[in-house]
């Protein structure tokens, strides 16, 4: 008996009881209440309207930005949260400017769909240059400065369409669009063209991002192309070697500005010193509405809180609602907010992420040991029947990310989550003028509130 004792005790030693949950009927019963508050008195939908048709585009540092902060602020104050506040961080101020054009030279010029990208540098007027076609960073290394030196350097990898999620086949060619421009002023070029990270093989929208110029390097312009035109200048490039684009952008980066994090929050009634966070990023790319990226995460995340005070939920712990700001070229909003929750010795248990866009919910990526993977998989069971089955490890969110730093850790237990909806239509969208409130479908961004609502519920009640 005394052996079965020491055996009982070892195993609450090493699966700790957080890790041995059983719901129950009520939770079942609740969690159907969540959804039917998400479905039939949402607000996350119309909220998203305002975000994308009253304030529109926020890049970081613009009036619109500053715009979209006063507008979050004034919906959580409307929520009855029990805090709300503004979190001051600095941002970087990029211009796009007002001249955007490209062309294939020709008997008659071919113009080109172009978007520069994010933290270029200008032409200072037009610039014609040979074109020199890659597929990777290795291969300019590889033909080096004799083909590269005063040649215009023409990305054209596509995204993979094997993989069957598309941030998959995202991640295996966005190398080229964040260090395209360094790699080739390496080698003497004067400007990049890359392929925009869309699998629509015929988009005649640019997909913009961010990029970035390594210290050492001659900063070059670098531009999108849409995949209709990168597929153009490729067969044109078949037919002439010799083929040369005309680039004019006057694209300029301006000294960094003072911005915000807006923040929301429900106390805690058992642990009102640990906080389990969620978050979307306010910001967005100066093209489109930013509906999917990440207009869908911002309401989301506003309307989980919606929805527990609406269905009169008490927390165990502090639930906490950030709308980030510059997710998208600098992550400044979420490295602030870690900075700042570890100098405030801020105990974070959780935090979940909806950075993925407004379509129909999957489940969750999870970034934590594995039997806290456990824990949390634990849930799926009595989620299943909303469609929601994915809860394997993965990453979790940009701007949730500097929690989980040398730096800024906040608790080496922290549960790391992201919101996986269905991501086959996400880079149709991306970064783009598609981006809109009317590529966002109702019932699918009311899903994920849901499941959003649900995880945290769940979580909130059994974790110890």
């Amino acid at each position: 008996m005394r052996s079965f004792i020491s055996f009982c005790f070892l195993c609450i030693l090493i699966f700790p009881v957080s890790a041995q949950v059983s719901t129950t009927n009520d939770d079942s019963i609740f969690i159907r209440n969540i959804f039917d508050q998400a479905l039939v008195h949402g607000e996350c939908y119309e909220n998203l309207e305002h975000l994308c048709k009253d304030v529109g585009h926020r890049l970081s540092g613009s009036k619109e930005a500053e715009k979209a902060v006063v507008w979050g602020k004034k919906v959580m104050d409307g929520l009855g949260l029990d805090r709300v506040y503004l979190q001051s961080i600095d941002v970087p101020f990029w211009e796009r400017g007002d001249i955007e054009t490209a062309a294939i030279k020709s008997d008659k010029d071919i113009e080109l769909s172009i978007r520069t990208l994010g933290g270029s540098v200008g032409t200072n007027g037009p610039m014609q240059g040979r074109v020199v076609e890659v597929s990777s960073l290795e291969e300019v290394a590889i033909l080096g400065k004799e083909a590269i030196e005063g040649k215009i350097v023409f990305y054209n990898r596509p995204m993979d369409p094997k993989p069957i999620s598309t941030f998959q086949s995202y991640g295996g060619c966005v190398d080229q669009r964040y260090a395209g421009a360094s790699v080739a002023a390496q080698y003497g070029a004067i400007a990049v063209l890359v392929r925009s990270m869309s699998l629509l093989e015929d988009d005649e929208h640019a997909h913009t991002g961010s990029m970035g110029y390594k210290p050492e390097v001659n900063k070059i312009p670098a531009v999108a192309v849409s995949t209709r035109d990168a597929n153009l200048l490729h067969q044109h490039m078949q037919k002439n070697a010799s083929t040369e684009v005309v680039l004019n952008v006057n694209a300029h980066n301006n000294e960094h500005v003072e911005s915000s994090n807006v923040i929301g929050e429900i106390k805690g009634s058992v642990y009102p010193d640990k906080v389990i966070v969620i978050g979307g990023h306010l910001d967005s790319w100066d093209v489109g509405e930013g509906a999917h990226d990440d207009g869908a995460g911002v309401v989301h995340s506003m309307e989980v809180l919606r929805i527990l005070k609406a269905l009169n939920y008490t927390p165990r712990y502090t639930i906490r609602v950030v709308l980030f700001m510059n997710e998208e070229n600098g992550n400044m909003g979420g490295k602030g907010y870690a900075a700042k929750a570890k100098a405030n010795n801020e105990n974070h248990v959780i935090a979940l992420e909806s950075d993925r866009g407004g379509f129909s919910p999957r489940g969750f990526n999870i970034k934590a040991d594995s039997n806290q993977v456990d824990f949390v998989r634990q849930f799926r069971k009595v989620l299943e029947a909303y469609g929601l089955h994915h809860f394997e490890p993965g990453y979790a969110g940009v701007d949730i990310s500097p929690l989980d730093t040398k730096e800024n850790n906040v608790n080496p237990d922290l549960i790391m989550m992201g919101l996986v909806p269905d991501s086959q239509r996400y880079f149709d969208y991306h970064h783009s003028n598609a981006d809109v409130f009317e590529s966002v479908n109702k019932r699918e961004l009311e899903l994920g509130s849901g499941a959003m609502a649900a995880i945290i519920y769940l979580m909130d009640k059994y974790l110890q």
